[in-house]
């Protein structure tokens, strides 16, 4: 797909601001599920939750919580049968299904479903881990910090104290523990966790089922995409996590989650509960211009150029598709949010509503002597430290994405600590060790890499890293290289690079190790890849990250101060802490919205709007499977279709963001009715600021996988697994009034029926 630099436009397109309150709207926040008793518990249930606190998160009895799993460490699962069968997204598990692809069996392409336990497929380093439990760990963390400490003293005394209280709370266990902070660290929390280490692809629809749409709808609304993916978790024999062996059984959980079929409606109570990546909703104007102006822009367009590279060479060869598509896919998601998020900050006017905030921080500061006296200076100091940025935090941004967008550099990057301790003669076990690490990770390296695209990739952004960026923030090797030797010319340098390096390919690489295990570096140091990467991280070492890092050090504990002061002003105002990739809980409803004037979207898309999308013809992101075709003519839905439409998407308002792919949406009785994939492009600002007008994550209904797994792929037997559910009993495992579906008729039943009518 060719990348539409007109996009660029509509940041500047759509003026609509919002009004700031400081009573966040229902819908906003990634909550904590220990505190949603004290904070959450009445008003979900006035919105139609029909369940309580205790029933989403329980040390004493099976929750919610125990069907919800952190797939991998970067996006969420949850479990669906009783035999450890776990859901998550397509795009989630896109990594795995193409590690098991080939030209041969192109699974990417064609989708893969096991047809019985021996066909289920293992993903060596795959993880799925559940909370066993979480506390409040606070007063333990922050023991024992002088009261004058700076705070190299105080993150000492805490980092000690964080060890202390997870081997006090692991001891003779197998399970693990982590401990984050919150509010910029003025609160801890410690989660105990269980990891199983066993998890086995177990089905995938084709790209053109799993990714319909692709780049040209990924962020958007209104979407057709049936982004799912199973696996299966699997325990040894004590049902506890064991390393994978064939003799290892399926994982017996102490929930799983019912599926509905009674599908949503405008106005439905829907839950997501996840484990959220990383927001800061609490940001000064300061950082949002500099995000909005500086850095958003400089990363959009380098990102933009890779794509279009790759895209190139992807097209034109089966292999480098296969080689660059989950790596294509995981530029252009971030790529494009980026210009969502840009946009929607534009939308909401965020930046005037933060400034309009901090006036009235101003004016509440002013109004009290000893406020004044603890943070009269709090909004200065943020200017100053912001101002210490400028020119640093844009050079960062393009040594990470210019010149560690190139393979090559970033690959050559890993060897340069092992060329320090050979020719310092370090110590040879910890040579050995990396040495050992860095062949194992090789040949992974190569199996996706493709040199001559490589090579395009180089000469383009590292010339945008050349032009764009003030000299005195270069690498040495800028001028002493690429000036004096090529005139600024990066496709000679590349030329020079890519026929030399012995990064280029794995043969040559290998020879070069076994050199420097027999301690000879002359192959790595006379390198023209080794030596720019060595140039780039050097600089980057000495003139970019210690001002960076001491700046934000500055800002992290202005943010801290900032934080208690603005709790004290608005006391009647419920905070929750910004996403760090621990379980949370996001509430809302399903819920309709307007993007733009005279535009009005629905809360929900159909198989319809599939063929609506193929027959506008000439993008490639619209293909539609012949069988999924034969049945929508056909109309054969199933128990899955309703009134001869199948569903395939809804929207709601909950509050989202990366880490919540493959979330369960729940409805308010407990009941899966869809899996979280994405967020409308207007929303994507959530991470900065909410948008109750504007922000919706977008779900794949839960009828349209059980349809694509029973009437699309044959495996019917995955859903006999899983519990079907057609009224509004309990989610819950205590509860005993859960029905299962009734079975399908036969044709014989039917036609009785037909002739009693």
């Amino acid at each position: 797909m060719m990348v539409n630099k007109r996009i660029f436009l509509l940041v500047a397109a759509i003026c609509l601001s919002i009004g700031w309150s400081a009573a966040r709207p229902p819908a906003e926040g990634m909550w904590l599920p220990l505190l949603l008793k004290q904070l959450n518990e009445a008003e979900m249930q006035q919105q139609g939750f029909k369940l309580t606190a205790e029933d989403i998160y329980s040390i004493n009895r099976s929750s919610l919580k125990d069907a919800v799993v952190s797939f991998g460490g970067f996006c969420t699962g949850e479990i669906v049968s009783a035999e450890g069968l776990l859901l998550t997204n397509h795009h989630c598990g896109y990594g795995q299904v193409q590690s098991h692809s080939s030209v041969e069996n192109d699974y990417l392409t064609d989708g893969f479903w096991a047809m019985n336990r021996q066909q289920e497929l293992p993903n060596p380093g795959l993880t799925a881990t559940f909370i066993v439990r979480m506390e409040d760990v606070t007063s333990q963390i922050l023991t024992g910090i002088p009261a004058a400490a700076t705070e190299a003293v105080r993150e000492a005394t805490i980092l000690g104290n964080m060890a202390r209280v997870r081997q006090e709370a692991t001891a003779g266990t197998h399970y693990d523990a982590v401990i984050k902070p919150f509010f910029y660290g003025n609160e801890f929390y410690m989660y105990i966790t269980e990891t199983f280490r066993d998890v086995r692809l177990v089905g995938a629809p084709p790209s053109a089922i799993g990714k319909f749409g692709g780049d040209t709808d990924n962020w958007m609304w209104p979407r057709h995409t049936g982004d799912f993916a199973l696996f299966r978790v699997y325990a040894g024999a004590d049902n506890k996590p064991a390393d994978y062996s064939p003799d290892n059984k399926p994982y017996q959980p102490k929930h799983h989650l019912p599926i509905s079929l009674k599908g949503v409606q405008q106005g439905d109570f829907t839950l997501v509960f996840g484990f959220p990546g990383r927001t800061n909703e609490y940001l000064t104007s300061h950082a949002i211009q500099e995000i909005y102006e500086v850095s958003n822009p400089a990363k959009i367009s380098i990102r933009e150029t890779k794509l279009r590279l790759l895209d190139e060479d992807m097209k034109a060869s089966d292999a480098v598709r296969i080689q660059y598509a989950a790596k294509y896919a995981s530029i252009a998601n971030a790529w494009k949010k980026w210009i969502g998020e840009n946009r929607g900050l534009h939308k909401a006017n965020t930046i005037e509503k933060k400034k309009e905030l901090e006036r009235e921080f101003a004016q509440w500061v002013n109004a009290d002597a000893s406020r004044k006296q603890q943070y009269g200076n709090l909004l200065a100091e943020f200017g100053q430290n912001y101002q210490q940025l400028d020119g640093i935090t844009i050079a960062r941004d393009y040594v990470n994405e210019a010149a560690m967008g190139v393979e090559l550099i970033r690959h050559a990057v890993d060897y340069i600590r092992l060329v320090e301790l050979v020719e310092t003669k370090g110590a040879a076990s910890e040579i050995n060790t990396l040495a050992d690490r860095l062949e194992k990770s090789a040949p992974g390296f190569y199996k996706n890499y493709n040199a001559p695209t490589d090579k395009k990739v180089f000469a383009a952004l590292l010339d945008q890293y050349y032009q764009n960026i003030d000299p005195k923030f270069h690498p040495e090797a800028f001028s002493s290289t690429a000036r004096q030797k090529y005139q600024g010319n990066f496709s000679k340098y590349a030329d020079d690079v890519y026929s030399k390096s012995v990064f280029v390919s794995e043969d040559r690489l290998k020879a070069a190790m076994a050199d420097l295990r027999a301690g000879k570096t002359q192959a790595f140091k006379s390198d023209p890849g080794f030596l720019l990467a060595s140039s780039i991280l050097s600089h980057y070492r000495s003139e970019i990250l210690p001002v960076y890092n001491q700046v934000n050090d500055n800002l992290n504990l202005l943010y801290r101060t900032y934080m208690t002061a603005l709790r004290e002003m608005q006391q009647d105002r419920k905070f929750y802490p910004d996403a760090n990739s621990t379980l949370r809980v996001a509430y809302g409803k399903v819920a309709d919205y307007e993007p733009m004037d005279g535009v009005k979207y629905k809360h929900y898309t159909t198989l319809e709007g599939v063929m609506e999308k193929a027959a506008m013809g000439g993008v490639e992101d619209y293909v539609i499977p012949a069988r999924l075709r034969e049945l929508y003519e056909q109309k054969d839905f199933g128990p899955y279709g309703v009134d001869g439409q199948m569903p395939v998407c809804f929207i709601a308002s909950n509050h989202t963001t990366g880490g919540n792919s493959g979330s369960p949406v729940i409805n308010g009785n407990g009941q899966l009715i869809g899996i979280n994939f994405d967020r409308n492009w207007e929303g994507t600002m959530s991470d900065i600021a909410y948008n109750p007008d504007q922000v919706r994550n977008i779900s794949v209904d839960v009828r349209y996988l059980l349809f694509i797994i029973d009437k699309f792929a044959g495996a019917g037997h995955l859903v006999q697994e899983m519990t079907l559910v057609t009224d509004d009993t309990s989610g819950l495992p205590h509860a005993d009034n859960r029905k299962e579906a009734p079975k399908k008729k036969t044709r014989k039943q039917k036609k009785k029926e037909a002739a009693v009518k």
